[in-house]
């Protein structure tokens, strides 16, 4: 390769570099902030792909990766036209009545790069066009670091550090995007305020372009219908070996138990991912800052016991099937003390009707949350600052008029919420909180609002309290209050905007010995019957419930009353609202026309912690 063409690769290198990495976040050894940037571009694809090619197989599959590898996030290229129609998430995208949701969505990420100069903004024509290279497959990992062997240098000084571990590679199919790809390339680059150092490498026998920043060095190859990048020249060499067909089978990551212990998961789907949650205690290892030390943290909430992230996204027909979990040893004194055991059906249940829109429950280990911070905070402190770790005790004492345990001991860890409401008014939705002990939940609200109670009054075995949320000067010249009402019962509280909503809920407690409502829906049982006896979340939303006019309407006048209200009270900072241009635009039956029903459980046992979700 002759050196006029290294502006070509520095440019191609630069348009993922741009794409994938233009957080600080991703640049560093961060895993978790980058499965959420890729998730993000991924559902970007969804959002703006109008174009969909052949399926393909990712240029990287598992079979194929190092045993080193700590993340990848594969997405195997946008599904084939029959697909996209079938499936109702992806209809929905397609449909001409969602291109104002669409253009909105693209509007939005267009403004992050308000800082830019006008010839530098992507306009609402690029995007789109640029957006199409996620329609190809792509492999998106990090590799971590190998074993460091103590090798003397003389020359380099007794104080230098070596530079900080970057093993993040990407992997890109190519095909049929070459000259979009150049074109990105020439749009990216001038956005650099200061040209890279460039020079040519041979690693192996592949001409490699070494692109060398301030905040790091990048090497680009472009080798057969595969586009690849990397930030370490070991990675770069390992990944070329990959794909060349020169690795080992036998030294790869599906060779791990990690790996081997989440394959149930894996190995299908448009979009797979999986992280390895114990390298991310040897990236922390040698980290502190100060006198704080990350090993003793993590060593004190028991990482080692949580093995892997991993999960899949699935179209089956009009169905959308999303799978996810968290694995490892699920013993008492780990992170999975977060989840509680679960229970057949959540107290809540009983209380939502069977014309319900939308219901939502989760179960969380109080007790279990609590010994976990308080094992942090103490393994925070040096051993002389101990007595910090109970200062949080002693306030929250003097300020609920019981101990944290106590307080937490109240409640029974279940948390639910429900809407009734076809237009989805806010009004209309109901939180549940279920408790064990009815004085003492009294005592914590009255605690906590104080003079924030505006009334309280018992009938039977249920105490009403009336809270005031704050008030503000209406267009009238008087005074608005917003209130939020409790109804605290033996078993539960349950919260609402409008007393009416609180007691048409609380009637269904006559009801709720045996199973009527939503309990009893045949769509329903059929969706709880296929996961285990005992679960710790469940979720449920009928879209055919919803009244999609009535909804837009209900929510161009929200943001009509808000952007009244904002004119109301001038703020140099902040510029009144007005109705959004997609919600004015869209079509609300497009809603109506694609989404019917979604269902979603949780579970945990000795494994770890599960999600599965079903969209149609």
């Amino acid at each position: 390769m002759k050196v006029k063409n290294f502006r070509s690769f520095s440019l191609t290198a630069l348009a993922f570099r741009s794409l994938f990495l233009t957080s600080p976040a991703l640049r560093s050894p961060s895993v978790t902030a980058l499965a959420f940037r890729s998730l993000f571009l991924v559902a970007l694809a969804f959002t703006v792909a109008g174009i969909s090619p052949a399926r393909a197989q990712a240029p990287l599959e598992p079979a194929r990766m190092s045993p080193r590898t700590v993340f990848y996030l594969i997405w195997r290229g946008v599904p084939t036209p029959p697909a996209r129609t079938a499936n109702s998430l992806l209809a929905l995208w397609d449909d001409p009545d969602f291109a104002p949701v669409r253009s909105a969505i693209a509007a939005g990420m267009l403004s992050s790069s308000e800082k830019k100069s006008p010839n530098q903004k992507l306009t609402a024509e690029e995007f789109p066009e640029f957006a199409a290279l996620l329609e190809n497959s792509f492999t998106l990992g990090y590799l971590n670091e190998p074993a460091k062997h103590n090798v003397s240098n003389p020359a380099a000084s007794p104080d230098a550090k070596p530079p900080a571990w970057n093993g993040m590679f990407l992997v890109y199919d190519r095909t049929g995007k070459e000259a979009l790809l150049s074109k990105a390339v020439l749009r990216m680059r001038a956005e650099e305020k200061e040209l890279p150092r460039l020079s040519q490498v041979a690693i192996g026998n592949v001409q490699v372009l070494k692109v060398e920043r301030k905040g790091g060095v990048t090497f680009w190859a472009e080798h057969g219908r595969y586009a690849i990048s990397a930030s370490e020249r070991s990675v770069m060499e390992e990944i070329l070996g990959q794909l060349d067909g020169k690795a080992s089978s036998a030294a790869s990551l599906t060779q791990s138990a990690a790996y081997q212990e989440a394959q149930p998961i894996l190995g299908s789907g448009l979009l797979e991912f999986f992280l390895r949650i114990p390298d991310l205690k040897d990236l922390a290892a040698d980290s502190n800052a100060g006198n704080f030390q990350v090993r003793p943290l993590l060593d004190a909430i028991r990482l080692d016991a949580v093995h892997s992230l991993s999960g899949h996204i699935t179209f089956e027909g009009a169905r959308t099937h999303v799978q996810a979990a968290i694995l490892g040893d699920a013993a008492p004194g780990t992170p999975f003390d977060i989840w509680s055991a679960g229970q057949p059906s959540p107290a809540s249940l009983a209380l939502v009707p069977a014309e319900a829109v939308s219901y939502t429950s989760a179960q969380f280990n109080f007790p279990g949350i609590y010994d976990t911070v308080k094992r942090m905070a103490r393994a925070a402190f040096p051993q002389g600052q101990q007595g910090n770790v109970d200062l949080l005790d002693t306030i929250a004492q003097g300020r609920l008029g019981m101990t944290l345990p106590e307080a937490l001991s109240v409640f029974s860890g279940e948390f639910a919420s429900m809407q009734t409401s076809p237009s989805l008014d806010t009004a209309k939705q109901v939180y549940f909180f279920g408790i064990r002990k009815k004085p003492e939940a009294l005592k914590l609200i009255r605690n906590v609002f104080g003079d924030q109670l505006a009334s309280e009054r018992n009938e039977g075995d249920v105490t009403f309290l009336k809270i005031s949320l704050g008030g503000n000067q209406g267009a009238a010249g008087f005074a608005q209050w917003h209130f939020f009402h409790l109804a605290v019962a033996p078993e539960m509280i349950l919260g609402a905007s409008r007393i009416d909503t609180v007691r048409e809920v609380l009637a269904n407690r006559a009801h709720s010995s045996s199973p009527t409502g939503l309990a009893s829906v045949p769509r329903f049982q059929a969706g709880r019957a296929q996961f285990p006896e005992n679960l710790d979340g469940l979720s449920y939303f009928d879209f055919q419930k919803v009244d999609w006019q009535a909804a837009k309407d209900r929510w161009i006048e929200d943001a009509r009353r808000n952007s009244a209200a904002r004119s109301a009270v001038p703020s140099k900072e902040t510029a009144p609202s007005r109705v959004p241009d997609w919600l004015a635009q869209v079509n609300p039956q497009v809603f109506s026309r694609h989404l019917h029903y979604s269902s979603s459980v949780s579970w945990k046992d000795s494994k770890g912690i599960h999600w599965d979700q079903w969209v149609e």
